[in-house]
């Protein structure tokens, strides 16, 4: 059980303004899925935020192919350390605009619009 805004980021899907690292990483590794909202009048004394459980089953075979997970961290951990940059700007001296462009990706997109194949396939091009 967890803070529901926070369970909200971690099954948040591409497009979305909750999208983010933690998506990412966590999404990569696990199937998630939410189970249930947990109201704060569950609790005695009531806290001042919901809750919600949240399901996470570790994949058995990797859902994508990720050569290097230290690699990828570094790459996700830089893709959103300005959310509201692009991929040019926050991935300057990890990988150019040419190496992004060969992976199907503009350079000028956000990386809360990312799939986790995006992400797997950008990782395969750093060095």
């Amino acid at each position: 059980m967890l803070q529901k805004e926070v369970v909200q980021r971690i099954t948040a899907a591409p497009g979305g303004k909750n999208y983010g690292r933690l998506s990412v990483m966590l999404q990569a590794q696990c199937k998630v899925k939410k189970v249930l909202d947990v109201s704060s009048g569950a609790f005695s004394p009531p806290p001042k935020v919901d809750s919600a459980v949240i399901c996470l089953t570790p994949y058995t075979e990797p859902v994508v192919d990720i050569p290097n997970p230290e690699n990828f961290a570094l790459l996700v951990k830089a893709s959103f350390t300005q959310r509201r940059k692009t991929l040019r700007n926050n991935l300057k001296g990890i990988l150019t605009e040419k190496e992004i462009t060969e992976t199907g990706v503009a350079p000028s997109v956000r990386a809360e619009t990312l799939s986790l194949e995006n992400f797997a396939a950008l990782t395969r091009q750093m060095k």
